[in-house]
C-alpha cells in the first residue's frame, strides 16, 4: 500500500480504529459514501491539519474502500501528505483556477471523484450542518452526482469522536496543563491599569508556549474577557480599555495540544467582592460540585444537570442554557463536539473516556459569574482535566 513520511499524532492502529466505527455507523444508517467536511472530523479520521479550511475540502470515506481519500486545494495537498497515513493515490488535489471561481466550483471536482470511483448513484451522506458545508457546496454537489441519494450525516463521525482513547486523553491532559497556566498568566496580569488587550495578550503568550513536553497553539476562538459592565456577556470580544478598579472578570479561554483543547472559565475580582457577589461565585461552585458528584458511568447528560439545578435552585438561581457539552478535537469557529449537551431531555449515556466541559456559567443583568470545569468520565467517576481551584480569584 505505500505509508507517506508523515510525523503521525497516533498509531495507524488507531486510525484504522476509528475509521472502521465511522464504516459500521454508515453502514447502519444507510450511507454508502460519507463526504467529510468539518475540519475536526478530517482530522480525527486521516490526521490532516493546516489552516487551510477557508477553502473547500473534504475527506471522502466509502464502505467498499480500504482508505479514505483527501481533497483539497493543490497547495495544500504537501500539508495532506505530511501530516496524515494516506498513500500518494489517495491524496486528490484540485487546480487553483477552481479557488473562489465565478466559473467552477471545487465540489464538481469532488463530484466527480465520486462519480469516477463508481459512487455517483450510491447513497451519500453529507454534513449538512457542518460550518464549511456551505449551501453552495451542497447545490454544486447534487448538481455533479444527479442519481445519487443524499442524505444528512452531520454528526456521524461526531458521535464516534465522543470516546475518547488514552492517547487522546493524553494529549487533552497535555492541554488542560497548559489552560492552568493561563489561568495563572491572568491572575498574574490583571491590574486595574492595564488594558484589556493586554490582559489578553499575557494569557495568549502563555498558550502559545504550551507546557515544556508540549508546545502550545491556538485555541477555535480567542479567550473572551467580560470586564466590569461587560461581565454579564456572555461571548464578547475584549476592547483596548483599562480594566478599572473594583470589577469582575469573567474570561473563558483554552489551552490547545494538537487541536485537542481543554477549557475554562474562572471569575476574577479587582478589588474587594461584596459578600453578595461572594456568595453568588460560592453557589455556582457549590452547584458545579454537585454536579460532578455524580458523573460515571451509566449517568444520563440529563441527571447531571439535573444534580446542579437542583443545588443552585435553593438559592433562587436558575441557568436557562445547557451547562455543558463535550469537547477534543477543535477548529474555528467552536471547540464543542455539536453531539450530546448536559441539559435536561438530554438521555446521552456517560462512558468512560467521554470529555464535556462543565459550562456553569450564570449570567443576570447586573453581572455574571463564570467557574466551569472540564472533567473525564473514568471507570468510576471522573478526573478534572483542569486542576486550577475552582473558587473565586481575588485580585487586591
Amino acid at each position: 500500500m505505500g505509508e507517506t513520511m508523515a510525523n503521525l499524532n497516533f498509531e495507524r492502529a488507531e486510525y484504522a480504529q476509528r475509521l472502521d466505527g465511522v464504516k459500521k455507523r454508515m453502514a447502519s444508517e444507510g450511507i454508502d459514501v460519507l463526504v467529510v467536511t468539518e475540519p475536526s472530523n478530517m482530522n480525527y479520521l486521516t490526521g490532516y491539519d493546516a489552516y487551510s479550511f477557508y477553502v473547500v475540502q473534504a475527506v471522502i470515506v466509502a464502505l467498499d474502500s480500504e482508505l479514505p481519500i483527501w481533497t483539497g486545494r493543490f497547495m495544500d495537498a504537501v500539508s495532506a501528505h505530511s501530516t496524515t497515513y494516506l498513500p500518494a493515490d489517495h491524496i486528490l488535489p484540485y487546480p487553483d483556477n477552481y479557488v473562489q471561481s465565478a466559473e467552477r466550483h471545487p465540489m464538481e471536482f469532488i463530484g466527480r471523484i465520486v462519480a469516477d470511483k463508481g459512487w455517483g448513484a450510491k447513497t451519500l451522506g453529507v454534513e449538512m450542518g457542518a460550518y464549511y458545508y456551505t449551501a453552495r457546496s451542497h447545490a454544486e454537489l447534487q448538481k455533479t452526482l444527479p442519481d445519487a441519494r443524499f442524505k444528512d450525516a452531520e454528526l456521524l463521525v461526531n458521535w464516534v469522536r465522543i470516546v475518547k482513547s488514552e492517547r487522546e486523553l493524553e494529549y487533552m491532559r497535555a492541554a488542560g496543563a497548559t489552560t492552568d497556566l493561563m489561568v495563572e498568566a491572568a491572575k498574574n496580569a490583571a491590574h486595574p491599569d492595564i488594558r484589556e488587550c493586554d490582559l489578553a495578550s499575557a494569557i495568549v503568550e502563555v498558550q502559545m508556549k504550551g507546557t515544556e513536553r508540549f508546545g502550545g497553539m491556538p485555541s477555535s476562538g480567542a479567550p473572551l474577557i467580560m470586564a466590569g459592565a461587560r461581565a454579564n456577556e456572555p461571548h464578547p470580544a475584549w476592547n483596548d480599555q483599562l480594566l478599572g478598579n473594583d470589577i469582575p472578570i469573567n474570561i473563558e479561554m483554552a489551552g490547545v495540544c494538537r487541536r485537542y483543547h481543554g477549557p475554562i472559565s474562572r471569575t476574577f475580582y479587582l478589588g474587594s467582592p461584596p459578600q453578595d457577589y461572594r456568595d453568588f461565585a460560592a453557589r455556582v461552585v457549590e452547584g458545579v460540585a454537585a454536579a460532578l458528584d455524580v458523573v460515571k458511568p451509566g449517568t444520563t447528560c440529563e441527571e447531571v444537570e439535573a444534580a446542579w439545578r437542583k443545588t443552585i435552585a435553593k438559592w433562587g438561581l436558575e441557568k436557562e442554557a445547557r451547562l455543558g457539552y463535550p469537547t477534543g478535537i477543535a477548529y474555528a469557529p467552536t471547540w464543542g463536539e455539536r453531539t450530546a449537551s448536559l441539559r435536561k431531555g438530554d438521555l446521552t449515556v456517560l462512558e468512560a473516556g467521554m470529555v464535556f466541559h462543565m459550562m456553569a456559567g450564570i449570567w443576570n443583568e447586573a453581572t455574571g459569574v463564570t467557574i466551569t470545569q472540564t472533567f473525564i468520565v473514568t471507570d468510576t467517576g471522573h478526573e478534572d482535566l483542569t486542576k486550577s481551584p475552582r473558587e473565586l480569584i481575588v485580585i487586591d
